[in-house]
């Protein structure tokens, strides 16, 4: 199993780490070609549902060695969730993911129902997917990271002291949005791809009104299919998106965006690529 590991996600290593509130969590360390501390430290870049974003993302470490658009060198760290967990990532996302107090929007629920309508998930599924939704904890979320897991990355691979990034799609979207808004100091650049600012009653709204000056730059995007298509939670996430995005270019926030041919599935790899581009250029 190593060797074939090693074989799809060359510079990959991958270590599991129980939080200080009993989480446990796999997490992947993806170092760019020829890496080596010692004489140059890179910073890292946290991407956020890496049980399934791994492999979308992690291969584009090459990005710095593209002679036609280089890329400053980063060192990957996805996040997911280890062992048995591993398989319920898609539900427990929504614990770690979304604000604390963040409403459940109508058509999020809807989306849920259809999908049982549809055979996608059983109503066992869906009944634990929206139970996570009951008492979220973004905020202890964001605590581990920056507290426990960066201080590990830190030691083990000698990063750089500064230049850290953070990206998270949809649910991590989110995740981003809100750690951008409340300050943290941790990283410099923040990429919320297509984020789940699912109705007009977000906690993010508040958090906007409140805006002070913020440390970091954002990155938004969000895909033209999820506003031109038939799916109202789709469709409610890039219209939220667009307002968000408006509220802050009016303050003038240091954020930048771009609107991506993409549905909401393929979406991820495209929006990493586009934070990539614009934050984390040469």
């Amino acid at each position: 199993m190593s060797t074939m590991w090693h074989g799809c996600f060359a510079g990959t290593d991958y270590f599991e780490l129980r939080s200080g509130g009993g989480h446990d969590y796999g997490v992947w360390v993806t170092t760019p070609p020829g890496y080596d501390p010692a004489t140059a430290q890179s910073p890292v870049v946290y991407v956020l549902d890496g049980n399934w974003a791994v492999g979308l993302t992690a291969p584009l470490i090459v990005t710095q060695q593209d002679p036609m658009q280089k890329i400053k060198p980063y060192v990957q760290v996805s996040i997911g969730y280890a062992g048995d967990e591993a398989e319920h990532w898609a539900r427990l996302r929504n614990r770690d993911l979304v604000p604390p107090g963040e409403p459940v929007a109508p058509e999020f629920l809807d989306a849920v129902e259809m999908g049982v309508r549809t055979g996608a998930m059983s109503r066992e599924e869906a009944d634990a997917y929206v139970d996570e939704l009951r008492d979220t904890r973004a905020d202890a979320f964001l605590g581990f990271i920056t507290d426990e897991l960066h201080p590990r990355i830190d030691r083990d691979y000698g990063t750089a002291t500064s230049g850290h990034g953070l990206f998270g799609y949809s649910y991590g979207g989110l995740f981003t949005l809100y750690a951008w808004l409340t300050g943290t100091t941790l990283f410099e650049s923040i990429g919320a791809g297509s984020p789940g600012v699912a109705g007009e009653g977000s906690r993010v709204f508040a958090q906007l009104r409140e805006l002070g000056d913020q440390p970091a730059k954002l990155h938004l995007t969000f895909n033209d299919r999820e506003l031109l298509g038939t799916v109202p939670v789709y469709q409610n996430l890039a219209k939220n998106a667009a307002t968000v995005l408006h509220h802050l270019t009016s303050r003038g926030a240091a954020v930048t965006s771009e609107v991506l041919r993409e549905t909401h599935v393929t979406g991820l790899q495209a929006s990493f690529l586009s934070y990539l581009r614009t934050c984390r250029a040469l």
